[in-house]
């Protein structure tokens, strides 16, 4: 990264507890933030961690989010139920609501959580990790303002809506974290900040180019779907299962406001252990990984990863070494605290 400063985990994180409480938020919540904001950056993915912080400030600023919200209960269908962010922090009401998915789950084998009118949940695989760190399988995802044309047309019609699988395993938990979109639109910002091209096509510039130039992407806001047509399916079906079982905003809808709040979301859960054959699982998904693992790479010293693998490596190396942050995204993070 150019530009970078070292930031210890600790460093950042007393920085943003200080900012939060700042911004009136009760201890227990700026702990809250500044460890899921913390935990991000030290997992690498600093696009929907540290580089966020800004972003939240000025919809807070813009009474955008309110951080006084709780979120709540709406309705209960058994093992299934519905909740109503109430347009609070997104983080906030994420947090709770993998943690009741896991209190259903261990319950009843299977708990899911469909939650309404809240707000960006920054790195949709924290809450994968979460899950996971509680012996719970997770599939979650969320819709987003219109942010990808739907494929074979010009206008914005679908979102990137991120979407998370985590399976627990005593080596090292899986968790896939993908935009449904080639690149998400906070990696796109990270390749501008470090005056890089995208390494594939992303999307679409303003004269219906396909392009890896991620500021002619950021000005068009055209992302290209994974998988072509597949993806563009993929991500209308999930905005369909994030507004039905919500009963909250559909991308649509997002669309129409300017700024995007009141998203919807779906955190689904099992519990791992209600097969009672845990040996059996940990056996099963290493025969895979070890499967996989086991190829010629395509280049000299590259290997195969399983989901979450590289997570793990980055963010044992940031322990010991410091977080790499962009030195303007951490001088414009410091100017809150004046």
């Amino acid at each position: 990264m150019k530009q970078a400063k070292i930031v210890s985990q600790e460093l950042m994180s007393k920085t943003l507890f200080d900012i939060f409480v700042k911004y009136k938020f009760t201890n227990e919540k700026a702990n809250l933030l500044s460890e899921v904001f913390t935990e991000n950056s030290l997992c690498g993915v600093t696009s929907h961690g540290i580089n966020r912080v800004p972003v939240l400030l000025d919809f807070i600023n813009k009474d955008l989010v309110d951080i006084n919200a709780e979120v709540e209960k709406a309705e209960t269908f058994g093992n299934i139920e519905r909740w109503d962010g109430n347009n609070g922090v997104g983080i906030i009401n994420a947090v709770k609501c993998t943690n009741r998915a896991i209190e259903l789950a261990k319950d009843h084998g299977m708990g899911i959580v469909a939650l309404r009118n809240t707000n960006h949940w920054m790195r949709g695989g924290y809450y994968g990790w979460q899950a996971a760190k509680k012996d719970c399988i997770s599939i979650l995802f969320t819709n987003t303002k219109p942010n990808m044309p739907a494929w074979g047309g010009k206008e914005l019609r679908l979102g990137n809506n991120p979407f998370i699988i985590s399976i627990p395993r005593k080596k090292g938990h899986i968790v896939l974290d993908m935009a449904i979109s080639q690149f998400s639109f906070g990696k796109i910002n990270d390749y501008k900040l470090n005056n890089k091209m995208l390494p594939y096509e992303g999307g679409w510039d303003n004269n219906n180019n396909l392009t890896k130039d991620p500021d002619a992407i950021l000005k068009s806001e055209r992302s290209l779907p994974i998988g072509l047509w597949k993806g563009s399916a993929l991500s209308m079906v999930l905005d369909m299962l994030a507004t039905i079982l919500s009963a909250g905003k559909s991308t649509y809808k997002l669309g129409l406001d300017e700024y995007e709040t009141g998203v919807s979301q779906v955190y689904m859960c099992i519990h791992q252990k209600t097969f009672n054959d845990s040996n059996l699982q940990e056996n099963l998904l290493n025969e895979i990984i070890n499967f996989t693992h086991n190829i010629t790479p395509t280049e000299t010293g590259q290997k195969t990863f399983y989901p979450g693998e590289r997570t793990l490596q980055v963010r044992q190396n940031n322990l010991e070494k410091g977080i790499p942050v962009d030195f303007r995204i951490w001088n414009t993070v410091l100017e809150f605290l004046k």
